[in-house]
């Protein structure tokens, strides 16, 4: 699906040209996984132009606020595939725990179909012209993948792969390890399904019983070290503001800066490994708690002499 007027086309073509094709190959795959079906090219181009104008913007405001403007140049670039990039981490994160959610009653219906007498490829088949969501994008996939040549395991594991989901690639493994030992393969994915659904039962129970320390990261994020560390420059601007120079001013304000970021990323990260067991899932947690967590110190460092009446 094109995303970009034809006039832009151009510059899309000239970034396949230039762009080594497993890097392509890469940002599509990640598209395709958060549910997003467009070029990767297309994409880059409007993060490319949107850097560019973003940028622009950033260099005037950083020089009306007195602010040294390469820094606003350069958050201004970032800004655009930032936040392209973040979302799509979240849209793959939302879609794979849509299809978690969603599979047990899936393998259920596989059971029921080969209990008829259906074969599982059919099964596989019917299913997937069946309804709407990310799974049944999933399974059309599988689908295909099957009628050009792949076999039904083949198919199965890079499904687990392609959506990176310890729990599915579980699963999956679990249904082709019974298929190949023998047995009644609906009787196997029926207990598989019914395993599926107590393990997601128990992240959910695991997330209930870990609200409190995670509201404790947070608060501790976005509340507690901004608000201290922006006290503690409205204090040094103050002393400043009685005739008091103080040297270490710009560094203790860098320094504030850096413990804020990094104090934010590693909160969202135990996020992730209180929630999920993963770091790697607290990432989406770490980009908002850094800009929130940030703004708030930025807005007690500068206007907080204001605020208070000095």
């Amino acid at each position: 699906m094109a995303i970009i007027p034809p006039a832009l086309s151009p510059i899309s073509r000239g970034l396949d040209n230039v762009i080594p094709e497993r890097y392509v190959v890469l940002i599509q795959e990640n598209l395709i996984r958060s549910g997003m079906y467009v070029k990767a090219s297309d994409l880059l181009t409007l993060m490319l132009l949107g850097g560019l104008l973003f940028g622009v913007l950033g260099l005037i405001l950083f020089i009306v606020i007195g602010i040294n403007p390469i820094i606003g140049l350069v958050v201004g670039i970032v800004t655009p595939t930032a936040i392209v990039f973040g979302w799509l981490f979240f849209s793959m994160e939302r879609r794979v725990d849509a299809i978690e959610q969603t599979t047990p009653d899936f393998l259920r219906q596989i059971a029921s179909l080969l209990r008829a007498g259906v074969g599982i490829e059919t099964a596989l088949e019917d299913i997937s012209k069946q309804g709407a969501g990310p799974l049944t994008d999933e399974l059309k996939r599988a689908v295909i993948e099957i009628k050009i040549g792949s076999t039904f395991d083949d198919a199965l594991l890079s499904m687990g792969e392609r959506l990176k989901s310890k729990t599915l690639d579980r699963t999956f493994r679990m249904i082709l390890e019974g298929k190949r030992v023998g047995g009644s393969l609906s009787d196997v994915i029926e207990t598989v399904a019914e395993d599926l659904r107590s393990v997601l039962a128990l992240k959910r129970e695991r997330k209930a019983n870990v609200m409190m320390s995670v509201m404790f990261l947070i608060i501790s994020a976005i509340v507690a070290a901004p608000f201290a560390l922006g006290m503690i420059m409205i204090y040094s601007n103050f002393i400043e503001s009685l005739g008091k120079h103080n040297p270490l001013l710009d560094a203790a304000t860098l320094s504030a800066s850096g413990y804020i970021i990094i104090h934010s990323i590693i909160a969202g990260l135990l996020i992730g490994i209180v929630l999920y067991g993963s770091a790697r899932k607290g990432v989406k947690f770490a980009l908002v708690l850094v800009p929130v967590a940030y703004g708030i110190f930025y807005v007690i460092k500068t206007f907080g002499m204001l605020i208070i009446g000095f």
